[in-house]
């Protein structure tokens, strides 16, 4: 029958250990029990199997077990120990250990054993190490969960402020795009000739862009080059810009600083660095004969390329004084003629997979006010609002 000698607190008020002896010789029994129970909550067990019945019942800090018992021996015990009570910490007793035995012991999870006949202070200090090593494992297992937590913590803390800096992202973006229209309705006050140019070619750059399966930073950078294509025209006079009838070598040649004039208005802005390639690049040729610098092929800027594909739709497909415009099919044979020498194969062969009806719907979007083009370029639904602004006065074959 189990004996139980119960000395529940220390001095300092802390619980006294608890500690589980277990060994089918009453006598050992009897003098471990005397040894250990004025300092710690003891509980005796002269099997196994009894043990385990305990161990069902409440945990231990600390169980002194004889390895030779009838049934289960102290190693099979330990086992059941090491799956039952993980904190528990066992010390094995025994009275043939050899160093095999002992390092099966330890295999098995046993922390350190002693052997029969045992001195008391042997036994005293066997105890003691292996509660203060209990102890370290309970303080490693609480800062590990107080880690945890921590982290926890840290992370939900970090995913606020992550919500909290992409609302800021995204006002911070519609405050940058709003300077930008106010850059782009600047240049429609001075031209009303091809009112809605940009808007259309905003949204046709944004469909082929799509299309094409462009990140959301590409997209972005994308639409706002398209947007300031010419914004460099704030630099050409009036008399050159709005003039109705053909343009001199000389006044074409103001005409064309545009680029260089736009390029240097968006230099150094980080942010704008994508639309900056698409100003400077929008009237080179695939063939290397446009301007500026002569680029050809994929020397051009993919965003540009894009540009070169969609402003030109738009100036077949609108109304000009000197002609009337022509259908998206017409629009499409064009671009086809042109394949490889001014436009980019592949932009011209997404523009004609997409079907016509939708570039006419895409158009009626884009010209009437107050409707909104919705594209995912973030992960989230950014709306792209059609911009109010003026295109160029397309110069070439298409003006």
């Amino acid at each position: 029958m189990a004996n139980l000698i119960a000395a529940p607190f220390t001095q300092s008020g802390v619980r006294a250990a608890r500690i589980l002896i277990i060994d089918d010789e009453t006598n050992v029994l009897s003098v471990l029990e005397s040894l250990l129970s004025e300092q710690y909550e003891c509980k005796t067990a002269t099997s196994a199997a009894e043990a385990l019945e305990y161990l069902k019942e409440e945990s231990y800090d600390l169980i002194l077990s004889d390895i030779m018992m009838p049934g289960m021996s102290g190693l099979e015990l330990l086992e059941e120990i090491s799956r039952q009570s993980r904190d528990t910490v066992v010390v094995l007793i025994s009275g043939n250990l050899n160093i095999q035995s002992a390092i099966e012991a330890m295999r098995r999870g046993a922390f350190d054993y002693v052997t029969k006949p045992f001195n008391i202070s042997e036994v005293e200090t066997a105890v003691q190490r292996a509660l203060r090593h209990r102890l370290l494992i309970k303080a490693n297992r609480q800062y590990e969960q107080h880690l945890e937590e921590l982290v926890s913590l840290r992370t939900n803390e970090l995913s606020t402020a992550n919500v909290n800096l992409n609302l800021t992202l995204e006002r911070l973006y519609i405050n940058y795009r709003a300077t930008l229209q106010s850059l782009a309705a600047a240049l429609e006050a001075r031209d009303v000739e091809t009112r809605g140019h940009s808007d259309r070619v905003v949204a046709y750059c944004m469909r082929i862009g799509k299309q094409l399966g462009l990140t959301g930073r590409e997209m972005i950078a994308l639409e706002h080059g398209a947007l300031l294509h010419d914004i460099g025209k704030i630099g050409v006079p009036d008399a050159i810009l709005l003039k109705r009838g053909s343009l001199t070598d000389e006044e074409w040649y103001h005409m064309r600083r545009h680029v260089e004039y736009g390029s240097q208005i968006l230099s150094g802005i980080d942010f704008l660095e994508g639309a900056s390639r698409i100003v400077s690049q929008h009237h080179e040729r695939f063939n290397g004969g446009g301007y500026p610098r002569g680029l050809g092929g994929d020397q051009i800027c993919l965003g540009a390329r894009i540009f070169a594909v969609s402003d030109a739709v738009d100036a077949i497909t609108s109304d000009r004084p000197y002609r009337k415009s022509r259908p998206f099919e017409a629009a499409a044979e064009e671009l086809l003629k042109c394949s490889g020498s001014h436009f980019d194969p592949l932009i011209v062969e997404i523009f004609t997979q997409i079907p016509m009806d939708s570039w006419r719907e895409i158009r009626q979007f884009a010209t009437e006010p107050g409707l909104i083009v919705q594209e995912g370029v973030t992960g989230k639904a950014v709306e792209y609002s059609l911009l109010k602004v003026n295109g160029d006065r397309l110069a070439g074959k298409w003006a």
